[in-house]
């Protein structure tokens, strides 16, 4: 299926007319799937280059690691990485994994690449980069699962920038070397000031942001003088592809960031879109903090041969953040947010230290703006962040929460993923999110490289199902033993099971109410009967449109 923007579509049964005559159209007949029209005719676009433009092909870049590093025996390379907590799996009947490397002089990389991870802060690799940056270096493709916080974005940052050094000279029009693709504004923008720290000392090494909510002709500009490195959303990055600023034609590095998010947020048919447009020769890696199902579908299709790498437990919440319950009436949610964080600052007060840094995660837009409101007039110094916000408002928000002067951030889901910000010490779930991934990614924003944090949540009847998961894993971490939690789509599925057993359950108590039955009912199910409990659809925040 052939991903077509909302400007290039028409009711024509002939979909092509509409494109641009720099691409090449092709027919094919194909089922309808992820609510595109059931036409049996569809166009499949190409985004590579005229025939009469010829590129050269990407070059895989000759890399070893130190003589040290080749002289480790199977069985040190084993106790490294039981030391590192990492896990690691080839497809059978394919070369071993490269060696864990603990030192960065080791990896052998570009000198000026060395001399920014010195600039950077960087003393040694986390498990996930000593692992991943071998594989990456060595021109395999890579699975990736960690914790976030665990350092994945220079893990594949460093050896992008390495590959893109070993290609022949870029010119005008020929598109980018590499290509990362994110959910969301955020985190692309996170990846993109990360790549540019490290390429700080390399001279007209250039990168380019290519997100919505930011102006498209300064991003056209950009791309057609000539970058080596893009980082995009994959609608903008569509967008920019069907009106030719740009081609994937020299791209031989491509990073899918946080894929399990963005199949989430419903860009499978972009992802997908761009995946088959790609060179035949190109290097792939998938990092992800959790591993649904989709996952493996995206990995069959488009990964040759991976390296799988796990780095400590995957799914579950980090075992460095203290969670804490508490249930309350959905009315007493903001009172007793607004009495914990007073609290808070007077102990800070007392005790002569910063208020802690805090993150209040809510449901909805428009309850983002009133807790935030309420909490500015009890003192506290908080703002707002979320996607009903220009990109310049949000912008400012982090600016101020990262540097001061404000302590809280209230925000939506906009914010759980991809956000990294130093000493983020308390996590506040003034709505619990609907599944555990977002569980996850919340409480991620503390307790990051190896710091501790706090995390609290509120939560009503209606949790319950998600609460109960939280529970199993917070027992699961104290146990040690592994546990397998619902994710992606089998999640939903439980979670739609649940709410219509509910229903159900409503429906018939509401049936016996009105016979006039003379059932009691227990008070902990009350709720079940009450219309102010009954969740309308739509509610979901829709702050992550790009």
């Amino acid at each position: 299926m052939s991903y077509v923007p909302p400007h290039l579509r028409n009711s024509n049964s002939n979909g092509g007319d509409h494109l641009s005559s720099k691409s090449r159209i092709s027919s094919s007949v194909e089922k309808p799937s992820n609510g595109y029209s059931s036409s049996a005719r569809r166009s499949s676009v190409n985004y590579s280059l005229p025939k009469t433009v010829t590129v050269p092909d990407p070059v895989s870049p000759k890399w070893k690691p130190s003589e040290r590093v080749l002289r480790l025996k199977s069985e040190q390379i084993e106790e490294i990485r039981l030391r590192l907590n990492v896990d690691v799996n080839v497809v059978p009947g394919s070369c071993p994994a490269p060696s864990p490397i603990e030192s960065f002089p080791d990896m052998c990389l570009h000198p000026s690449i060395m001399k920014d991870i010195e600039k950077h802060g960087y003393t040694a690799p986390t498990s996930i980069q000593a692992q991943a940056m071998p594989v990456a270096l060595s021109g395999r493709d890579l699975l990736g699962c960690a914790e976030t916080g665990s350092g994945k974005t220079a893990a594949f940052s460093i050896p992008m920038i390495q590959h893109c050094l070993a290609q022949q000279p870029l010119q005008r029009g020929d598109g980018p070397l590499a290509l990362v693709l994110a959910p969301t504004r955020e985190l692309a923008q996170q990846i993109e000031k990360e790549v540019t720290a490290f390429s700080m000392s390399l001279d007209s090494f250039k990168t380019a942001i290519v997100v919505g909510g930011t102006n498209i002709s300064e991003q056209r500009s950009e791309l057609r003088a000539g970058v080596h490195i893009v980082v995009a959303t994959p609608g903008r990055l569509i967008d920019h592809l069907q009106q030719g600023n740009t081609s994937l034609c020299r791209i031989g590095f491509v990073v899918l960031d946080e894929a399990d998010r963005m199949l989430d947020m419903g860009f499978e048919p972009q992802i997908r879109e761009v995946m088959r447009n790609l060179p035949g020769k190109h290097q792939t890696l998938l990092f992800s903090a959790t591993m649904p199902a989709e996952i493996e579908a995206l990995t069959q299709d488009y990964l040759t041969n991976p390296v799988r790498i796990k780095v400590g437990k995957v799914s579950s919440p980090t075992a460095n953040v203290s969670q804490i319950l508490e249930k309350l009436p959905e009315n007493d949610k903001i009172d007793r947010l607004l009495d914990l964080l007073v609290e808070e600052a007077a102990q800070a007060e007392r005790s002569g230290h910063p208020f802690p840094l805090t993150i209040v995660f809510v449901e909805r837009k428009t309850k983002c703006d009133e807790v935030a409101e309420a909490l500015t007039q009890q003192g506290l110094l908080a703002t707002a962040l979320h996607g009903g916000r220009s990109q310049n408002e949000r912008e400012a928000a982090l600016r101020d929460f990262r540097h001061g002067p404000i302590d809280i951030l209230v925000a939506t889901d906009v914010a759980s993923r991809g956000l990294d910000v130093t000493g983020v010490a308390h996590i506040i779930n003034l709505d619990l999110p609907k599944t555990m991934e977002d569980y996850v990614h919340r409480i991620g924003r503390t307790g990051r490289a190896g710091s501790t944090g706090q995390a609290t949540s509120f939560y009503t009847d209606r949790d319950m199902y998600l609460v109960a998961q939280i529970r199993r894993a917070i027992a699961d971490i104290g146990s040690g033993n592994d546990v397998t939690i619902a994710m992606g789509k089998t999640a939903r599925k439980k979670e739609r099971e649940a709410a219509a057993a509910q229903k159900e359950a409503m429906s018939a108590l509401s049936k016996l109410s009105l016979v006039g039955s003379t059932v009691n009912v227990e008070d902990k199910y009350k709720h079940m009967i009450s219309p102010a409990m009954i969740k309308k659809e739509g509610a979901a925040d829709d702050a992550w449109d790009d």
